[in-house]
């Protein structure tokens, strides 16, 4: 069976929601992934419910603090038994260094965040960011690499000019994945699963359209038939 390259974010506020979810998808289709939201209220004891399910997790926390603070709890997700971890690339070298460190090779891959999907040229503007979205992307990606890491976590307008700029194995995580038919929501800097895998994206975030969905299993199918029909 094919790798999973779908992840599903199971953004619920409750445990119960995210298992009923999970109920009715397969773990030889997809991943999930656990934010902020839903870890916040039902913690790590649904990560292990998820996992005992026969799901990978990953665990997308977005960790930015001191190096030793960032390396502990990465150390901690890691021993969850959780399949990714993420940390943000803006922590600089020493956070990201020291949380390469704290997880044993060849346990969960760790990435990082380059810039949230829901920002664009006017907010790097307020905050002082200086350059592109797509210089400050290809920026901190090779920082991230140089610090040994997995991974990052870009938008999918950003996976073909990173796909020139870092290694074969370096894995490229786009969220802002949406159909054709359905909406952008919060969205800004988007694209639909084909367009996503063309440019080069390892594995596809994919939440409304899957977890809104009247029939989660067939929304599913159907965006892994569209992926796999690329092959």
């Amino acid at each position: 069976m094919k790798e999973p390259r779908i992840i599903v974010a199971m953004d619920f506020n409750s445990g119960e929601q995210a298992l009923e979810l999970a109920a009715r998808l397969d773990p030889g289709l997809c991943r999930l992934k656990v934010g902020k939201e839903l870890f916040t209220a039902a913690g790590p004891g649904l990560v292990e419910k998820l996992i005992h399910a026969g799901f990978d997790i990953f665990l997308d926390l977005k960790y930015h603090d001191i190096p030793n603070t960032v390396a502990s709890a990465c150390s901690v997700a890691a021993g969850m038994g959780v399949w990714m971890i993420n940390v943000h690339a803006l922590g600089g070298r020493k956070m990201l260094s020291a949380a390469r460190e704290a997880i044993t090779p060849g346990t969960a891959k760790l990435i990082a965040v380059t810039l949230l999907t829901s920002m664009d040229q006017d907010d790097l503007n307020d905050i002082g960011l200086q350059g592109s979205p797509e210089q400050i992307v290809s920026r901190l990606s090779l920082l991230t690499q140089d610090c040994g890491l997995d991974g990052v976590v870009c938008s999918a307008l950003e996976v073909k000019s990173l796909r020139q700029l870092i290694a074969p194995d370096f894995n490229l995580v786009t969220p802002g994945i949406r159909p054709l038919d359905n909406s952008v929501d919060d969205q800004k800097r988007i694209a639909t699963p084909s367009q996503a895998i063309q440019n080069g994206s390892d594995y596809l975030v994919i939440g409304r359209p899957i977890t809104q969905a009247q029939e989660p299993l067939a929304a599913l199918q159907r965006i892994n038939q569209e992926i796999e029909s690329l092959a």
